[in-house]
This record gives C-alpha cells, sequence and structure tokens, in this order.
C-alpha cells in the first residue's frame, strides 16, 4: 500500500544505524514525510496497522464553520391576504372568501439549508355554511338560497395563531452558501413545515344555543406549509422584500360545519413582508486542509517517539487597512505620547480626528455662511474602540462597519454632532485641498488623480470580522495559515467589550487569545503596502511619488509592529524576532483612478503574519 505516513528522521537512524537520541535533543529532532513502501525493511517491520487520523478542514463549498447560539437570527413581518375553504365555500362568490392577515416571525439559521423560526399571525376568515352555527352572519330567519332551495348563510371567524416551524432555504441546499459579500444568490427562495395552533376569539360557543351535533373547540391544531420568495438588494444580504405562498391546514370542524368524509378545512392565502437577518450573519467556509496525518504506534520505551511532545508549527494572518496617504507615522505608537493612537483611530475613530479650536467661531460662520477654512483645529485624542454607545450616531473607525469614515460638511450635520459631542469634526484642510479622512503630514500636499478621492464615500467592512471572505478572496496567503481580522486581533489585545465586539468574532478573539497566554510566538512579520495612484507633477516627480509610497508601505508595517510590542503580549520576542518590510516591492500597481474602489483599498495595508508553537 502506498500511504504517507508521518515518523521522526532520527527514529530511522536509530533503527538503521543504531544511533541513540537523548530527550534532552527533542528540540533538534526534524520531521520528514516519506512513503511507507520507502521505508528500509526493519522499520516497516516494526509498524502497527493502527494509524490514527487528525481531524482536517475541508474545501467543499457545502461546509461551513458552525457559529454561535445567537449567530445567524432573523426577524420578519408581512401582511397579505387568503381565501377560506371550508364545507360550502363554494356557495357564494370567490371574492366573499377572501379576508386580511398579518405575521410577524422570528428565526434563526443552523446552516446556510437549514433553520427554525416561530410565528404569530391575526386574521379571519370568511365563507358560506349551510348550517346556523356561531360564525353564521345575519339572521337565522333570513338564508339565502342556492338554485335547488338549500338554504345558506355566510360565515365568519375571527382568530389568531402560532406556529413553530422548520425552514429549508432551497437555493442554498442546491448551490452552497455563497459567501460573504457575494454578488450571486441575490434572489432565494424557502420551504417551511410546521405545526401550529389557532384560536377563534371572536364567538362564544355555547352548544346548547345552536345544537350539539355541530359542537367545536375555540382552538385547534393545524399544519403550516410557506413557500418563500426573497428579493436580497445588497451584498451584505441584511434586509430581504419577501413574497410568500401560504396553507394553514385544519381539521374539517374549524368552521363549525363539518362534513362526513370531508377531512380538511384551510387558508390559502398570498402576502408581501421583510426580513431582517441580525449580525452575525453568514458562516465562514472551512479552510482547505493539509493532507491527513498519520502517527506510528512504536511498541519501544522511548518518551521522545511521542509524537505529541512534537511542537506544531502554525501561523495566523491579519491585515490592516490604511485610509489613503496614512500610515500613522505622526501618531502613537510610532510617536511616543502622541494624543492620536494609529490603531485606536482605524478601529473606532471619527472623520478625521480632528475639532476645530472654538465652537463659537465656527457658529457664527454657520449661521453666516462664510467658509471655515481659515480657522484654527487640533487633535482629538482618540479612545479605546471598547467604548459601550456611540451617542454621535457617525461612522467610526476604517473599514470596520459598512458607513464611510467621512462625515458631510453641511451645517445641520456638523450642528447635531456638536449638540452630542461637544465639538465640532473638522477636516484637514491644505490649499486648496479638503481631507475627509486622517493623512500622514508629509501627504498633506499631494494632489491627487480626481477631486472625490479627498473623501471616503465607500466602505467594504476590510477591517472587520465580516470582510474576511472579501480579503480571503482577493489577498495573498501562505497555505495552512489561518486568517483573522484587525477587529479580531484588536479586541483579542486590547479587549472585546463594547463597539469593537460588533466587528470582531468571538470564537476568534478566544483563539488569538489562546495562542499568546498559551503557545508560544516565534517570529512577528510586518509586509506594508502602498498604491501607485499619485498624480505625479513637477521635477523628478516620479521619484517622489515613488519614495513616498515606499515610505506609506514602510510606516504601515512599522505602525502594526510597534503596536504589538506594545501590547506587553509579544514580551517574550527579541526585536530580531520582528521584520518589518520584507517585500521587494512594497507599491501594488492600480490603474483605477479612484482611491475608494476596492482593489486601491485593499493595496493599502499591513500584512501581519505571526508564526508560534502550539
Amino acid at each position: 500500500m502506498n500511504k504517507k505516513v508521518t515518523i521522526l528522521t532520527f527514529l530511522c537512524l536509530l533503527l538503521c544505524g543504531g544511533i541513540h537520541a537523548q530527550i534532552e535533543n527533542i528540540d533538534k529532532i526534524e520531521w520528514q514525510r516519506v512513503e511507507r513502501d520507502s521505508l528500509p525493511a526493519r522499520v516497516d517491520s516494526l509498524l502497527t496497522e493502527e494509524y490514527v487520523p487528525q481531524t482536517q478542514p475541508t474545501d467543499d463549498q457545502y461546509r461551513v464553520v458552525t457559529n454561535r447560539f445567537w449567530h445567524n437570527w432573523w426577524v420578519s413581518a408581512d401582511i397579505g391576504g387568503h381565501t377560506f375553504r371550508g364545507d360550502w365555500s363554494g356557495n357564494g362568490k370567490f371574492k366573499e372568501t377572501l379576508s386580511p392577515s398579518f405575521t410577524v416571525g422570528v428565526g434563526k439559521w443552523f446552516t446556510p439549508g437549514f433553520g427554525i423560526k416561530g410565528q404569530f399571525g391575526m386574521g379571519n376568515s370568511r365563507g358560506f355554511t349551510e348550517i346556523w352555527t356561531p360564525y353564521a352572519v345575519g339572521s337565522k330567519d333570513a338564508p339565502m338560497y342556492k338554485s335547488d332551495g338549500t338554504p345558506y348563510w355566510k360565515l365568519k371567524t375571527k382568530w389568531w395563531d402560532w406556529n413553530a416551524n422548520v425552514v429549508f432555504n432551497i437555493s442554498r441546499i442546491l448551490y452552497a452558501w455563497e459567501g460573504y459579500g457575494s454578488d450571486e444568490r441575490f434572489n432565494q427562495f424557502f420551504l417551511t413545515l410546521g405545526l401550529g395552533g389557532v384560536r377563534h376569539y371572536d364567538k362564544e360557543l355555547k352548544n346548547e344555543a345552536w345544537g350539539k351535533p355541530f359542537g367545536g373547540p375555540k382552538h385547534e391544531w393545524y399544519g403550516n406549509v410557506e413557500l418563500q420568495y426573497s428579493r436580497f438588494f445588497t451584498k451584505a444580504k441584511a434586509w430581504s422584500l419577501d413574497v410568500k405562498l401560504r396553507g394553514r391546514f385544519y381539521e374539517t370542524h374549524f368552521d363549525l360545519s363539518p362534513i362526513a368524509g370531508r377531512r380538511w378545512d384551510f387558508n390559502a392565502g398570498l402576502s408581501i413582508g421583510a426580513t431582517y437577518y441580525i449580525k452575525q450573519r453568514g458562516w465562514e467556509r472551512c479552510a482547505p486542509g493539509e493532507e491527513i496525518n498519520y502517527f506510528i504506534n512504536v511498541p519501544t520505551p522511548a518518551p521522545v517517539l511521542v509524537a505529541q511532545d512534537c511542537p506544531e508549527y502554525r501561523t495566523f494572518t491579519f491585515y490592516i487597512f490604511y485610509p489613503n496617504n496614512y500610515s500613522g507615522r505622526n501618531d502613537a505608537p510610532v510617536v511616543a505620547g502622541a494624543d492620536v493612537h494609529s490603531m485606536d483611530y482605524l478601529a473606532g475613530g471619527i472623520f478625521t480626528q480632528k475639532r476645530f479650536k472654538s465652537n463659537s467661531a465656527v457658529a457664527s460662520r454657520l449661521k453666516s455662511g462664510v467658509p471655515l477654512r481659515s480657522l484654527k483645529i487640533e487633535n482629538v485624542p482618540t479612545e479605546k474602540a471598547t467604548f459601550t454607545e456611540n451617542p454621535t450616531g457617525v461612522a467610526r473607525g476604517y473599514e470596520m462597519s459598512k458607513q464611510p469614515l467621512s462625515l458631510d460638511m453641511d451645517a445641520d450635520d456638523m450642528r447635531r454632532f456638536e449638540d452630542v459631542a461637544g465639538y465640532y469634526y473638522a477636516p484637514i484642510y491644505e490649499a486648496d485641498k479638503t481631507w475627509c479622512y486622517r493623512i500622514d503630514d508629509e501627504t498633506r500636499t499631494q494632489t491627487l488623480l480626481s477631486s472625490e478621492n479627498y473623501k471616503e464615500t465607500t466602505s467594504y467592512g476590510l477591517n472587520a470580522h465580516a470582510g474576511l471572505s472579501t480579503v480571503r478572496e482577493n489577498m495573498p496567503l501562505e497555505e495552512g495559515t489561518t486568517l483573522v481580522s484587525f477587529a479580531d486581533v484588536y479586541a483579542a489585545l486590547v479587549g472585546d467589550e463594547g463597539y469593537i465586539s460588533q466587528f470582531s468574532d468571538g470564537q476568534a478573539v478566544e483563539a488569538i487569545r489562546d495562542i499568546l497566554e498559551n503557545g508560544q510566538i516565534l517570529h512577528v512579520q510586518a509586509e506594508g503596502l502602498a498604491t501607485s495612484q499619485d498624480n505625479y507633477t513637477g521635477e523628478n516627480a516620479e521619484a517622489v511619488g515613488l519614495d513616498r509610497n515606499r515610505a506609506l508601505s514602510h510606516f504601515r508595517a512599522f505602525s502594526a509592529i510597534k503596536w504589538l510590542r506594545e501590547s506587553g503580549k509579544f514580551d517574550g520576542l527579541k526585536q530580531g524576532d520582528f521584520s518589518i518590510n520584507v517585500l521587494s516591492e512594497p507599491i501594488g500597481r492600480v490603474d483605477d483612478a479612484s482611491t475608494r474602489g476596492l482593489k486601491a483599498k485593499l493595496n493599502r495595508c499591513a500584512r501581519i503574519t505571526v508564526k508560534y508553537i502550539k
């Protein structure tokens, strides 16, 4: 047989050459993979057939990582109409069997294709009856008559109900989970099957008033069936517009008019509504797994041969994405004691992290319409992104939420912000330029290719855990590394409560903490990247632009390393255990004039790779 096994190099030497290894030299032992058929006969004869496989992840598109209990919930509401089909619904006109109803519900997906939901509904049912019951409408002595002379009456019953259901996402069962931020499957179909109870509340059912043979309950069980079409309008797939075909199937005494041999009454209807999917929504796909490792069961009393004693070398990687022309070189931790910390700004900062010094001067100019450009501006000290409230209601952090970082300079918007925050936020003015995101001092004078590039207008959530699918699809990763987000690492180092908890993943945070506390960090590598989107002007413009972008890429990596070192979680490493800007060409070519596009944003980053033993 041609199975691959994992063995120790020194094992071969021990058995074939008589060399003895000591337990204190375990750190010098090297692992190697060989074909079983290539082993010397003496070694092969000592191997047993008891191979123990390690569980490996899979790249199967239908396999996803199971989320926590409070993930993947949704709430829904719909309103519509239905027709009641009872024992004698055909006695009159179809339109006289139509009635309104509404339903609200809450549900949870356990997998992309399977979930549960509970619903509450209210409505009424209208139809016809040939038997005088409490649901009959009109006078008992004034019936309507069929062509054959049979008397009948209209009927109406009011009710509320609840039901518990299993839900199948047919689209994802057939075509698998499309991933976060995917432009696929904006149209999805669902099948719902469940059981429920209905309660009639409009009439007192007293048998003595209308005859025992036709008695019925005030409440009963029923079956619920729904076929739903949902249309999503954004890649986030947070909201959907829903159209539902619904059937509620009751025992035949729903209308208190049972006919022998007829088994069901039912409401069949059409409704329209909406569903909101609560964060966290979606799933992470399992990472591709390596080949299965097999351990050798060697019947020798040599503790150094136990596979569990040998270290397993692993890596995790995260990207930190920066605004255009920003690297943090003028802020902490690069500049010790600076009132703005670059990582706190990226995680939960506001606008440019600057304000006008005089509130009264701003208020006066806003009222008179005089430009604000000449007013003095100062930094707003950053706070940790673990704050519990965001009373201003504006976007916080760069590429965290789906809201862009830049704010409008509209007078009313500025006044509303000042009412809550106590100051007026300010852009960065430079000559005829107005920067609406934080930049390095060294890049203030740069002229961009488009006047629209001085303001952030889009956000892909690249620094948040929810943006990992986009990062994974577009950025290079070492084989076998675990990808986490900047928000995950920030929460693990600084704290996972408050604002940052909205954008991190609890499991990822705990995994990072476990590595830092129980693993051994070997090396941290930071690679900075900048974009080639300069509007080159003047003498030696190309060389100046190249130097500027190289500086941006270097300081993006450097600020990330400084932050990790100041966290106190890497104190066991020496300075030589950190490497910065090892890329030979740290400038990404972007042929798009816009600095706000996905490709441009992806290329303004630092990639940090942490190698460790666990």
